[in-house]
């Protein structure tokens, strides 16, 4: 379903990308067939490279064949490209094969690449030539302007993680809050939620908050139900997926976006949006206020197949309806039925928790989970206190599904400075958007298993997004909490 006026609203905010040129020395050394040479650009940019490419020797009688390869860490360097067999498509790559007719040369690649180191290698010249690659220069875009960047005095240990958080989002930060630069550059509820936070911190861009939810109103699937993610490019379009959780989160987006800016016309424009979800949703439970999953469809919740996601939906639904209240009552309107709504789902969330094990439970094998606990913690379910408690508990639950992304540490951290407990919080944001740190890396990863620091959804970390929106919170916790 397309909503014209709310997507020329979006129009109307579409952001100009600001450009920025950084230009790296060449190499004196001669290249020949099958050489390699890689280059580092000291930090990670999203743009469009050019190459110069001087010769030595006689006048070139053939094409120079090359290839070049773009890795936003070193690891992926080492990677056997032809090898990778997993199941996101291969297209996805970051490598291109290049033939130059006319030398000496500029080459320009039109793709837009995420990267920081460019591997160059000579596929086929001629026996009358070599040749030199004299500069790299790279057009970087981003809709982050670093001049309105909040200026905040940290510790060095602190400095490092909000740097790393803010090149996370300021890469991110295109015509949309894309999820991730390298892959799959597309609009997501999920993902924008956590930068929209993070840029209420840092760069302000507060229209693009703003022209990203108009998006999502304005391309619905049928029902007016929200996808879980846009296409934008060539023209805004769903995805077919829905999330019930991401679905939700539109909600919690809206609610916070109001508090930031006091945007009233938005928040009447896309309130009736909100109320739709909520409608739709409803349909999801069964005779006992339970989310019934195979109602709801796909819950995200974490990147864990083995995580079972009844307990987390329904704390979801508490939050966001917490979150559609207040937005009901600064409206003016009546909230009595979606209290008492609220009301009924609560008690039904309350019956999974098992007071011998002190935790919540989910599904039908009763299962523990961080995550169970965290959503239920985030949704009142639980006071504060009862809500340090059972994360205590949970920390002795040898058993209990764990936690893969930094998506999923952020709603802990968020969790645990809810209850109170700051200082922890704060020790275990550093030990695990650290760890990434520490392998390398200038910004944050789609997915991190500290003791498995390759370990991929995708089956391969030759597609794995090295810089992705979702993990760039900890500039919002540093700059909200702490400083």
């Amino acid at each position: 379903m397309i909503n014209k006026e709310f997507l020329a609203r979006a129009e109307e905010l579409k952001p100009v990308l600001i450009e920025e040129e950084i230009t790296i020395a060449g190499s004196d050394r001669v290249l020949e067939d099958g050489d390699e040479i890689v280059f580092d650009f000291g930090n990670h940019y999203v743009g469009y490279l050019s190459i110069d490419f001087g010769t030595q020797g006689n006048h070139p009688d053939a094409p120079l064949m090359f290839a070049v390869q773009f890795a936003e860490i070193g690891e992926e360097l080492d990677q056997d490209l032809d090898a990778y067999h997993g199941w996101i498509s291969r297209s996805w790559i970051q490598r291109e094969i290049i033939h130059a007719d006319d030398l000496p040369c500029t080459v320009k690649l039109e793709r837009r690449y995420a990267f920081r180191y460019v591997k160059i290698r000579i596929l086929s010249t001629s026996s009358n030539y070599s040749v030199i690659v004299k500069q790299l220069k790279a057009c970087t875009v981003s809709s982050a302007d670093e001049s309105s960047l909040k200026a905040v005095k940290m510790s060095e240990e602190d400095a490092k993680l909000d740097k790393a958080a803010v090149r996370t989002l300021h890469s991110c930060m295109q015509d949309v809050f894309e999820d991730g630069p390298k892959r799959d550059r597309r609009l997501w509820l999920g993902d924008l939620r956590l930068q929209a936070l993070a840029n209420y911190e840092t760069f302000r861009r507060n229209d693009l908050v703003a022209r990203c939810l108009y998006l999502f109103a304005g391309t619905t699937l049928e029902k007016g139900r929200l996808a879980n993610n846009l296409f934008v490019r060539p023209e805004v379009e769903c995805d077919y997926q829905t999330m019930f959780d991401y679905t939700l989160f539109f909600i919690d987006t809206l609610r916070d976006y109001y508090r930031e800016t006091q945007d009233r016309k938005t928040l009447e424009d896309l309130e009736p949006v909100c109320m739709k979800q909520y409608e739709l949703l409803s349909e999801c439970f069964d005779e006992n206020d339970l989310i019934d999953v195979k109602k709801a469809g796909n819950i995200f919740i974490d990147w864990n197949f083995t995580l079972d996601k009844q307990a987390s939906g329904q704390a979801v639904w508490l939050y966001a309806m917490n979150d559609l209240v207040f937005i009901e009552k600064e409206l003016g309107h009546n909230t009595l039925s979606i209290e008492a709504d609220i009301g009924r789902k609560k008690k039904a969330a309350l019956s999974l928790f098992d007071e011998r094990k002190g935790l919540f439970v989910s599904g039908e094998s009763r299962q523990v989970s961080w995550m169970s606990q965290v959503w239920m913690i985030l949704a009142k379910a639980v006071d504060a206190e009862k809500g340090r408690e059972i994360l205590e508990i949970l920390e002795k639950e040898s058993d209990a599904v764990g936690m893969n992304s930094p998506y999923a540490y952020h709603h802990y951290i968020q969790a645990l400075i809810d209850c109170g407990e700051k200082e922890k919080a704060y020790a275990k944001m550093h030990d695990y958007w650290g760890g990434m740190l520490e392998n390398g890396s200038d910004t944050f990863w789609e997915l991190y298993n500290p003791e498995d620091p390759s370990a991929s959804p995708y089956g391969g970390i030759a597609v794995h997004s090295f810089c992705h929106a979702w993990s760039c919170t900890p500039a919002y916790f540093l700059r909200k909490y702490y400083y």
